[in-house]
């Protein structure tokens, strides 16, 4: 499975403007994970890219000060990243180009899941114990074939081609860490961490559990290892964009300590539709 159906990573670079794009084929959008110079310019040149590849959302990661400029352009805030950039903030800044990609069909049941899940206790103290027969460790490439067939078992459509052994072996080389979990040498459960080594953050991601191992709460345990890992490495903003109407996955991010920082609307397609995406952020450095 060749990536670039999926996505691309690219660049602007004139003058005035210089950009960090991800193009995502697959979501139908357009991200700027960062950017320096002019903002007019800068959304200019996004635009002119977004109405070439018929993407129907553009995604800036703003930094804070910018974020009024944008908005004259025509962005509305979605989210916050607290302490993105080494310690400072970043406002997803959105512009959608259709109305069905602007509107939500789940919005007010999305926020009843929130309710729901703020009522929950916190218990990121963390000190889980895995059930008997099974085996918690850092994964290396020897492990991408049994990662690819379990993303492929729980995802039939997923917005990266987990699926595909080659592509895991490519995140792996571009420092994503994966803890997985094992059950009779079968890897059953698996989250990662793609870490931004220029900006000290890192999103923890690609979270899956067979089915019939759910009932364990072993991505409670996946994700506190990411986080000690995380916490060596002196990574401490962490997040994760979590599907809006997964209670399970929103309430283990709340439970270890996570905060709701905002909901993305339509990101992108898992499954069979657009999916709204919660973001959840927590500072590693506080107990």
């Amino acid at each position: 499975m060749q990536t670039d159906t999926f996505y691309k990573q690219t660049e602007i670079n004139k003058g005035d403007v210089t950009a960090e794009l991800f193009l995502d084929y697959f979501s139908e959008r357009l991200r700027v994970d960062d950017y320096r110079g002019n903002i007019a310019a800068l959304a200019a040149e996004v635009h002119e890219l977004a109405v070439q590849h018929d993407f129907s959302k553009v995604i800036i990661k703003a930094r804070s000060e910018h974020v009024g400029a944008f908005l004259a352009l025509g962005y509305l805030p979605e989210a916050v990243f607290s302490q993105y950039f080494n310690g400072s903030d970043a406002v997803a800044m959105c512009r959608f180009y259709t109305n069905e990609r602007k509107r939500s069909d789940f919005w007010v049941e999305e926020d009843k899941i929130i309710d729901q899940i703020l009522e929950l206790p916190n218990v990121k103290s963390g000190g889980y114990s895995l059930p008997e027969n099974y085996l918690i460790r850092l994964a290396d490439l020897n492990d991408a074939e049994g990662l690819a067939a379990l993303y492929g078992e729980v995802f039939q459509v997923y917005p990266t081609p987990m699926n595909d052994p080659e592509y895991i072996k490519k995140t792996m080389e571009h420092g994503t860490i994966y803890y997985v979990i094992e059950h009779c040498k079968e890897i059953v459960s698996a989250a990662s961490a793609d870490i931004n080594l220029q900006y000290h953050n890192a999103e923890l991601t690609d979270c899956a559990t067979l089915p019939e191992h759910r009932k364990f709460g072993l991505m409670k345990i996946l994700i506190e290892k990411l986080e000690m890992e995380l916490k060596n490495r002196k990574i401490f903003c962490a997040y994760s964009i979590a599907r809006s109407l997964s209670f399970g996955m929103n309430a283990v991010f709340f439970q270890r300590g996570y905060k709701y920082h905002g909901r993305f609307t339509k990101n992108c397609l898992i499954f069979n539709k657009y999916e709204d995406m919660n973001l959840w952020m927590r500072d590693l450095s506080e107990n």
